[in-house]
């Protein structure tokens, strides 16, 4: 954290060229700061700007100088394709580190999946092996690691599946927290980023508690999450990745202030342990 005083300098140099229209637009002589993002899926982003990923874009494009602007694509399979790589923007948020297809920067955050429960129908559910849920209605996101889970540890009887693709005209990524609190299901596993936004909107008081890892399943439950840039774009990433050490607090309380349940510990680059394309379909 030594250099991070030295980088700040050079970051607002080196930013004034990376954001020129070279690397993006120009409204007058201030630069833009160019995102692409989904327009409805909060609590990431949507066209209000109300997400956790729409509060952070803001942030650094203020240590930029520069004006953020959204170009907006459902998160769904080919979002790389058609935002990132066609040029429609320089950055994208919400990043596996790791993931290939793109430069990743190091990490903003590291979440992990959870069990979501009401606190007063008699679950303390803190293990897979709970035989609380011998007998519970699971609610699962289909094509997401807690399937695995389920699998593994026998459990598949009991999933209620939710689909990864959502239909927004029926129901929205926050359906399956909203479901716990009706009592409709009576656990959930979630991404933990989902699951926090969300419980906190209902009105019976619910549980979010990180799942543990299971010996022997090869899919994590626990991902750090950077932002994308062109492969070739060295200099766009280094000039984030020192944002990205000098913000640190202040990105920590935006995602704490969203629920985002954060994993402890230094974030650091293991695009080695990283197995992508589990939290979205953008990385298909």
């Amino acid at each position: 954290m030594a250099s991070v005083r030295i980088l700040t300098v050079v970051a607002l140099v080196v930013g004034a060229s990376l954001l020129s229209p070279a690397g993006s637009q120009a409204q007058g002589s201030r630069a833009t700061f160019r995102v692409c993002a989904d327009p409805n899926n909060l609590p990431y982003s949507n066209e209000r700007l109300e997400g956790f990923e729409n509060k952070i874009v803001e942030l650094i494009a203020r240590e930029f100088g520069a004006t953020p602007t959204f170009t907006w694509w459902p998160d769904r399979r080919g979002f790389i394709r058609n935002t990132l790589r066609a040029n429609q923007c320089d950055v994208v948020m919400g990043i596996p580190n790791g993931y290939d297809q793109v430069r990743w920067t190091q990490p903003y955050y590291r979440s992990t999946y959870v069990f979501v429960y009401a606190r007063d129908r008699g679950f303390q559910v803190r293990s897979w092996d709970d035989p609380a849920l011998r007998s519970a209605r699971i609610g699962v996101v289909a094509a997401t690691p807690p399937g695995d889970a389920m699998i593994k540890k026998g459990l598949m009887g009991n999933v209620v599946s939710y689909r990864l693709t959502i239909d927004y005209t029926t129901e929205h990524p926050g359906q399956i927290v909203e479901d716990v609190a009706a009592g409709k299901t009576d656990v959930a596993v979630v991404w933990g980023p989902v699951a926090g936004y969300f419980a906190k909107k209902q009105s019976v008081p619910l549980e979010v508690v990180p799942v543990p890892a299971i010996p022997g399943l090869e899919v994590p439950f626990t991902y750090e999450i950077s932002m994308g840039v062109r492969k070739g774009d060295r200099e766009r990433q280094a000039q984030l990745d020192a944002v990205l050490n000098r913000k640190e607090a202040e990105i920590r309380k935006i995602l704490e202030a969203y629920g985002v349940p954060l994993v402890p510990g230094a974030l650091v680059r293991k695009p080695d342990e990283v197995k992508p394309g589990v939290v979205s379909e953008r990385y298909q």
